[in-house]
């Protein structure tokens, strides 16, 4: 099986394959329609099972915020 990693122009990965990464792609998305949708901060962390400041650093550009400068794919077992 293989998967797509996605790195910033430092070399870092981004997205939801950073080790530090709380959230799937996918979950991100869903948290930025709904805060969209006028749900607050709060709401949405409690919802996501992130800190409320964790929240308000996604939806507003501060966490996950980064461009691909390139992908590569990469073997991973099971």
């Amino acid at each position: 099986m293989q998967k797509l990693v996605e790195f910033n122009e430092g070399g870092r990965r981004i997205g939801q394959e950073h080790p530090g990464a709380k959230l799937t792609d996918a979950e991100v998305a869903v948290m930025l329609d709904l805060r969209d949708e006028g749900y607050s901060y709060a709401w949405l962390a409690a919802k996501f099972d992130v800190s409320k400041s964790c929240a308000r650093w996604i939806c507003t550009g501060r966490n996950r915020n980064q461009s691909a400068a390139r992908a590569v794919r990469v073997s991973v077992s099971g």
